[in-house]
């Protein structure tokens, strides 16, 4: 009898460990499990957008989520300055439109200013825009820079409350202000679907074009997704992330050479980082 008990328990912990297992795979083009590891200094373990003028790798451009600075340096570089444009607050992705940098806060307030490198101080110009997107919190956003386009999605809004929706939203750049135009979604069961769950808690903090595949990418830093959907924001793919590698994925970009770029806050690790993934066109 103590054979058998012993048996079953042993087939169910089996099949439990193997249920509970999850396969770490890759978008086609780039490894996931074999980043370029750039460590971030101290003043940027809150690391929290990434962005590049006009795909140039040259300059990544960053915020943290504590300090109204925008920070900019050469990736692997330890040498990292920064302007101030605004007082501390809870800022979490940044965007650029050619010399344009467009900040987004929790609550759904932009701040756009033009940068120059012209000292420590706070920035000039700073034009703030508020009441173009509904309550919510959010820390998605991406600028469409030959269009003018500004995209946004909610991380937690309660208009996504109970639904099978994350909602986002579509900005336009009217002079130094923009304009809500309409709105987007992504379906979440559309998500969960595709990891083998009946519903998934979704939450964007990050979202980048790639112009190769002509696709969104979108972070989910509280479940260590990443999701493809097609330029409709319908979901083509879901990919688990190793939390060994994405400690706590918060900003996503594309340089113009298709290299990928994710950076991990600090989180419960001893540093903040910036992994890069280079592109690696298929073999013929």
């Amino acid at each position: 009898m103590s054979r058998l008990i012993f048996s079953i328990i042993f087939i169910f912990f089996f099949y439990s460990s193997c249920k509970q297992q999850v396969k770490f795979t890759s978008p086609a083009g780039y490894n996931l499990s074999k980043p370029q590891v750039f460590v971030m200094p101290g003043k940027l373990d809150e690391i929290s957008g990434i962005a590049f003028k006009n795909g140039n790798p040259d300059t990544l451009y960053a915020e943290q989520d504590e300090e109204g600075k925008v920070f900019y340096f050469v990736p692997g570089s330890t040498a990292v300055q920064h302007h101030r444009f605004a007082k501390k607050g809870d800022y979490e992705d940044i965007a650029l439109f050619d010399s344009t940098v467009v900040i987004l806060r929790s609550d759904g307030v932009l701040f756009s200013f033009t940068f120059n490198a012209s000292g420590d101080n706070q920035l000039p110009g700073v034009q703030q825009t508020s009441g173009g997107l509904p309550p919510g919190e959010y820390e998605a956003i991406y600028a469409e820079e030959a269009g003018g386009g500004l995209y946004v999605m909610c991380k937690h809004c309660p208009k996504d409350e109970g639904g099978k929706n994350v909602t986002g939203y579509r900005l336009q750049k009217n002079g130094a202000a923009f304009e809500l135009k309409n709105t987007f979604a992504v379906n979440t069961t559309a998500i969960a679907e595709k990891t083998g769950q009946k519903q998934i808690t979704f939450r964007p903090s990050a979202m980048a074009f790639n112009r190769r595949t002509n696709q969104w990418w979108i972070l989910s830093s509280i479940n260590k997704l990443l999701v493809t959907a097609d330029d409709q924001w319908k979901v083509m793919e879901v990919f688990s992330l190793a939390p060994d590698l994405f400690n706590q994925p918060e900003g996503i970009a594309f340089d113009l050479n298709n290299n990928l770029y994710i950076s991990n806050e600090k989180g419960s690790t001893s540093n903040a980082t910036l992994l890069k993934f280079n592109f690696e066109a298929a073999k013929k």
